[in-house]
């Protein structure tokens, strides 16, 4: 295993949590899909690297289009949060989850200090994104400071 794969007791308790797949082909046949396992296991790839999907075509694990598409059915289907419901469940029955205590906030509010709403506009100049900078910027800037200037010699 490299680390993104999951083993075969893993594999075993997610198999039966997969939405079933449907033959799109209009006469059933097609190209053989890739395995479900290589998809999860591409799909946690890409969640533990933040890679890009594309990126996995160079990993062999299984095309990142591939991926993207069984990832959106089963994102669809409701097959991530079942497994989240699995885990937990499972968790809860093995090491025991303290309910009691446990608290959700999921309040969204404007910080209390969070400044006044018409503050004073800047002094300063608003600069064009394409304006392309002096090459002594740095010296005219502390000018502008205060700071000292050295005289030529």
């Amino acid at each position: 295993m490299n680390g993104y794969e999951v083993s075969d007791a893993l594999w075993k308790r997610i198999e039966p949590l997969l939405p079933p797949r449907e033959n799109s082909h209009p006469r059933g046949g097609g190209r053989k899909p890739v395995e479900d396992r290589k998809v999860f296991n591409a799909i946690l790839f890409v969640a533990r690297t933040g890679c890009q999907w594309k990126a996995l075509d160079a990993t062999g694990i299984c095309s990142g289009s591939t991926a993207h598409l069984r990832f959106q059915k089963w994102t669809k289907a409701d097959f991530f949060e079942k497994l989240w419901q699995a885990g937990l469940l499972a968790y809860d029955k093995k090491i025991g989850i303290g309910w009691r205590w446990q608290a959700m906030d999921g309040a969204m509010t404007k910080a209390p200090l969070g400044g006044e709403k018409n503050r004073a506009e800047s002094d300063r100049p608003r600069k064009n994104r394409d304006e392309t900078q002096h090459p002594d910027r740095a010296k005219r800037n502390s000018d502008r400071r205060g700071g000292h200037r050295r005289e030529p010699a």
